[in-house]
């Protein structure tokens, strides 16, 4: 059926432009000579993963550990969990996932450490981690080289269970530069930065596997990867969204979603059948990824959606008032589709108009 038959709100993904994204990605990864691993917390969704794998990328990244068992259940072998895993509860869990596929998590503290030496210090297998390293987003990670050094020989002399694979950095604040230009020196920046506790480790007798970088960003405007990295690990690139647009020229926004107009109660106000629980309040007011309001309408542009309720979307704009009726759709180009996609069972995949599979959204809500 044409997919503007498919009853509201609803999540669509052009599959056209999606498949071109996948590509777009992974011939840069190729042409960089790095693995590839992006990062499904943008899709939740096996079935998008096993197309991203097919494509080139060598396993995926996911961020938090249920939906790393949502993934391998559905047949994805090689997991890496870009976030610091310390409840011995789900070290347990990861415990029951390593008997069977390669997994890996993040820490990025001793305290951490031997809580997981103890958890895996009756296992056959070897808890394999990577350390975080803190490049510029204020996040977790670790900051002084000295506790860096202090993490190392740690693990070197106290946990026999653990095995250090690498090391992981995420540039989110790329995020919010101020133009492209200053996004390519915190790219540039993010990567020295970890390359250099990569040789630290190396000095320490401790050579890494892995050196994993990455946002979507820095990603897609055919910046430099310095040598010593081995893998990147964008997640977005696969929908983009509204505030993508304006910071990345090499693809295009793949997922909106099917909104109905439900109310035109004034001459300039427009009401649509979906808000917070189906497009998130999520706003993005700084840098290359600041967007007005919560949410675009592509059938409009420049019109944007200027408060949501928990089911309505509040759009003020007399031309677009005057040009739909009640029942007529249009669709939303999201602030940001990662939470989005969150919040919605199913995608729809469209081409050429026409709704050609329905994917469900295995891992939603997966936040344990």
């Amino acid at each position: 059926m044409n997919y503007m038959e498919i009853d509201t709100p609803a999540l669509i993904v052009d599959y056209d432009i999606m498949m071109n994204n996948i590509k777009t990605v992974q011939d840069y990864a190729n042409s960089k000579n790095v693995n590839l691993r992006p990062h499904t917390k943008t899709h939740k969704s096996p079935h998008i993963a096993k197309l991203q794998e097919e494509a080139g990328a060598k396993g995926i990244a996911v961020a938090k550990l249920g939906e790393a068992e949502v993934m391998a259940e559905n047949g994805l072998k090689d997991i890496f969990i870009a976030n610091e895993v310390v409840s011995p509860n789900k070290l347990e869990r990861i415990k029951k996932l390593i008997e069977s596929i390669d997994i890996s998590f993040g820490l990025d503290s001793i305290e951490a450490a031997n809580i997981i030496e103890d958890v895996f210090k009756d296992s056959n297998n070897k808890a394999v981690v990577l350390i975080e390293i803190e490049v510029g987003e204020n996040r977790s990670g670790i900051i002084e080289e000295d506790d860096y050094r202090d993490l190392l020989s740690h693990l070197k002399n106290n946990c026999p269970h653990i095995r250090l694979k690498g090391i992981f950095s995420h540039d989110g604040n790329s995020y919010n530069a101020e133009s492209l230009e200053e996004c390519k020196r915190i790219h540039l920046t993010s990567q020295e930065r970890t390359l250099k506790f990569a040789k630290i480790a190396e000095e320490m007798d401790m050579p890494l596997e892995t050196v994993s970088v990455g946002s979507t960003p820095s990603m897609l405007n055919d910046f430099p990867i310095l040598d010593g990295i081995t893998e990147i690990r964008p997640g977005t690139y696969i929908f983009m969204d509204a505030s993508m647009k304006n910071a990345c020229k090499n693809c295009d926004t793949a997922a909106t979603i099917l909104a109905s107009v439900i109310s035109r109660p004034t001459d300039e106000r427009v009401i649509l059948d979906v808000g917070a629980k189906g497009i998130t309040m999520q706003t993005r007011t700084k840098g290359i990824t600041a967007v007005e309001g919560m949410g675009q309408i592509k059938q409009f542009p420049g019109v944007n959606i200027f408060d949501v309720y928990d089911e309505h979307a509040i759009i003020y704009d007399k031309n677009m008032r005057d040009s739909v009726k009640v029942a007529d759709k249009v669709e939303i180009i999201p602030v940001h589709i990662c939470p989005v996609v969150n919040l919605h069972e199913k995608a729809y995949f469209v081409s050429k108009g026409e709704v050609i599979k329905e994917v469900p959204i295995l891992a939603r809500g997966k936040l344990s």
